[in-house]
């Protein structure tokens, strides 16, 4: 395993972080163990959840997929060895079951959340706390062309980020990142924080894939420049990027055959871009999957890949794609592709 600096504090996590949010839907209690078994086997000390999982989010299960990790947690007794990311649900008329709607960005409701967190966690800190989506209305989830309204009443950023330093205070977390923020978002928290002398954020979570590399163009910059890493969510544009789904294929209990709101890397022009690399891949004689993850780990403004899994060989495949490093053969024809089909599925 490989290791990376989160941020400017002085935490190493591992280039591959297990993403959680298949636990409580597709994985049992038992098969979520034995992924963070042999995830941390592996080296991986990086573990990502959130209060909104699993996905898809239902009021029966809510809430599950880090009781999961507190279990295993509270039966290993090793959380010291583990660094564990969560979130604070945004907004939404869709999840009004959660802490029966209390879901903005305010002290009241990311007080009772983090709360909810470390109780199911069985844990008394979180090692990064990420806000899951914004308060305001931008674009994020696959929204292109922001659409501004003069009339809106955001909440100040400035009260959202004077809770979490608290919390900081209080040593209920760690660090603080967000998550499907914006340039502006990210430039707003960073100025507040130097201006306040309020907590820093350390990383963003974001989507980041062969079909979706709209993270390259602002917020890439912003990476380097102020020490805020990605945390690439959806490296393999919902398994699409293996392969398993051309033509039209349903494989049995993949999360596509199972959940049809999972749409966002089915259009035409991503199947085109997906059959482009999966020829290239095997051309090579690579494994899709591997590739895929391998050139998201590969870029210079990247902190962790968080990969997922509902089997096994998967998390197995998914992991050790970190032994592999792409040619600068494959990663021009990668870029040659790029230029075909350009952000197909942002």
């Amino acid at each position: 395993m490989r290791y990376t600096q989160l941020g400017r504090t002085d935490l190493q996590v591992s280039r591959i972080c297990l993403g959680t949010m298949t636990w409580g839907e597709q994985n049992t209690e038992a098969e979520a163990h034995e992924q963070l078994d042999y995830a941390v086997d592996q080296g991986i000390n990086f573990i990502d959840t959130a209060e909104m999982y699993p996905v898809p989010p239902r009021l029966e299960t809510q809430g599950l997929t880090e009781q999961y990790l507190g279990t295993w947690l509270k039966k290993r007794k090793n959380r010291e060895q583990v660094m564990i990311a969560s979130k604070v649900t945004g907004p939404s008329i869709f999840y009004s079951y959660i802490r029966s709607g209390g879901t903005h960005l305010t002290k009241q409701h990311i007080r009772e959340a983090i709360e909810g967190n470390l109780k199911r966690l069985q844990t008394d800190y979180i090692d990064l706390y990420q806000i899951h989506w914004p308060e305001r209305n931008t674009n994020y989830f696959g929204q292109l062309g922001y659409q501004h309204r003069d009339e809106e009443q955001n909440l100040p950023i400035a009260e959202t980020l004077g809770v979490l330093d608290e919390l900081v205070q209080e040593g209920k977390i760690r660090h603080i990142g967000l998550s499907n923020e914006t340039p502006w978002g990210v430039m707003s928290y960073l100025q507040l924080a130097e201006k306040e002398s309020l907590p820093r954020i350390v990383s963003i979570q974001n989507p980041y894939n062969l079909l979706n590399r709209s993270f390259e163009v602002g917020l890439a910059e912003i990476s380097h420049r102020e020490d805020v890493g990605l945390l690439a969510y959806s490296p393999l544009a919902f398994g699409t990027l293996s392969g398993k789904y051309l033509n039209k294929a349903q494989p049995a209990k993949a999360r596509i055959t199972l959940f049809e709101r999972f749409s966002r890397y089915s259009n035409p022009q991503g199947q085109e871009a997906i059959t482009a690399y999966v020829e290239l891949a095997k051309e090579f004689h690579l494994s899709p999957t591997q590739m895929a993850l391998a050139f998201v780990t590969s870029r210079s403004f990247l902190t962790s890949t968080i990969i997922g899994a509902t089997t096994m060989e998967q998390l197995k495949s998914n992991i050790h794609s970190i032994d592999l490093t792409l040619p600068p053969e494959i990663l021009q024809a990668i870029e040659n592709i790029h230029k075909i089909y350009s952000n197909p599925c942002p």
